[in-house]
């Protein structure tokens, strides 16, 4: 058998990188039910505006006293790509400002990266996830109707029974009876709804099994990205970031019985809300926790198979997919695969199953997940292909050291990747498209 060579354009040292990454993070998810709970009082909107073009000699975040930015992109490119940062975001506000957005030309504008101000990301993900309708003309009603539509979510799924027998208890004629017998005025209480009821259909049983998802969600809510002031610690604006999370995933949860809560989707929920929640429009980013669970939803359509344990070993599953990224290595470096899965015999899920599950939040830090995001966002065949090819360009430009290091090493390594420039990476993946190699 004639052993594949690796072009040359692979062998080039700016794909060898050396440098540890500090995250420490081995968890691996496994899939788990969960019930969650929300709040909307807002009113409904009116048509977001284009966002505005941006100063002309600085890429900017727009004020925000009381919102963290993470980290910015790799410091030693950044004066080189100012203004070809610049250029990219001036079409891009062309774009949007069209009155029927052309979504070819945004998805291939976007996927080189989205520039961090002026709102254009929080905008642009909305199209690129389909919340968004590419005629501006409708934005403003669609915008209305699914706010609408969360609020009323929220009232019905987070209410405690308790509430919703105190609601529907309208009978002065009992209270009267009760009175003129001296006795203090009790509700009526079907069986059904009885707190000690064991029905199926009791709405304190389904309460109370809830509970333990909602506390799970809980649990990963608080853990979501401690280092970073958005979402952690005591300040009334981190808690309320973290009441929307807590929302959204119990929502979710008590919509879609067959998957609910699985840990991690809070990871998953993260960036997508931070997007929104730091919308320099005011309105849009009041109205975020309703915008980030649909665009969650929709996110997680095409990854839903990942989360439910039952699928885990069917052709939809996480397994499946998972041997997917296996046969796309081999297909484009089998000498590393064979060094990994024969050699060393690393099982690829020792490590792709967090990448994959969690759509690379936990490999990267906070900047560059966006900076991949607006790629995984912006492929016109869906995301997985997308995070599969980034998977194995993952694996493609460590290989030097992979091809060196034992079963101990390289699983380290995998499982704590090394810093690296995240826009060789994309084109490392964008190679891989179509590029096999002979």
């Amino acid at each position: 058998m004639v052993k594949k060579r690796v072009p040359e354009w692979l062998n080039n040292s700016l794909w060898s990188s050396t440098t540890p990454a500090d995250n420490d993070r081995l968890l691996r998810y496994a899939p788990k039910t969960t019930t969650t709970t929300i709040t909307d009082t807002s009113e409904l909107p009116t048509e977001p505006p284009v966002p505005e073009p941006p100063p002309e000699t600085s890429r900017e975040e727009p004020p925000k006293p009381e919102i963290t930015d993470p980290p910015s992109y790799d410091d030693e490119n950044s004066s080189n790509s100012s203004a070809e940062d610049i250029s990219r975001q001036a079409q891009i506000l062309t774009e949007l400002s069209r009155k029927v957005v052309n979504m070819r030309e945004l998805r291939r504008l976007a996927a080189q990266g989205l520039p961090d101000g002026a709102g254009i990301r929080s905008t642009v993900w909305k199209l690129l996830l389909g919340y968004l309708p590419s005629d501006r003309g409708l934005w403003s009603s669609e915008l209305a109707k699914r706010r609408s539509q969360y609020k009323h979510f929220k009232e019905e799924l987070l209410m405690n029974p308790s509430e919703v027998t105190r609601m529907s208890d309208d009978s002065p004629s009992l209270e009267l009876n009760c009175e003129d017998r001296g006795v203090l005025s009790r509700s009526e209480i079907p069986h059904g709804e009885h707190p000690l009821s064991l029905g199926k259909t009791s709405i304190w049983n389904q309460f109370f099994q809830d509970t333990e998802i909602i506390e799970q969600i809980d649990r990963d809510v608080k853990r979501t990205h401690p280092d970073m002031n958005f979402f952690s610690g005591d300040s009334p604006f981190a808690k309320s970031n973290q009441d929307a999370l807590r929302n959204i995933l119990t929502v979710f949860a008590k919509l879609n019985p067959g998957i609910r809560y699985v840990q991690g989707m809070n990871e998953i929920l993260a960036p997508l809300f931070y997007v929104f929640r730091n919308d320099p429009d005011d309105e849009n980013a009041a109205y975020a926790e309703a915008d980030t669970f649909f665009c969650f939803v929709e996110l997680l359509s095409g990854f839903r198979d990942h989360f439910c344990q039952q699928l885990d070993n069917s052709v939809v599953g996480i397994r499946s997919t998972i041997t997917r990224l296996s046969q796309l290595l081999k297909e484009h470096d089998e000498e590393l695969w064979r060094h990994l899965e024969v050699t060393t015999k690393i099982n690829p899920q020792f490590y792709a199953f967090r990448w994959i599950t969690l759509l690379l939040t936990q490999e990267f830090n906070f900047a560059d997940s966006l900076h991949i995001w607006d790629t995984l966002l912006s492929d016109p065949e869906g995301p997985q292909e997308t995070l599969l090819r980034i998977c194995c360009a993952m694996l493609i430009l460590v290989r030097r050291r992979l091809l060196a290091g034992d079963f101990t090493s390289n699983l380290k390594l995998l499982q704590h990747y090394p810093s690296t420039n995240i826009s060789h990476l994309l084109y490392v993946a964008n190679k891989l498209r179509a590029r096999p190699i002979n």
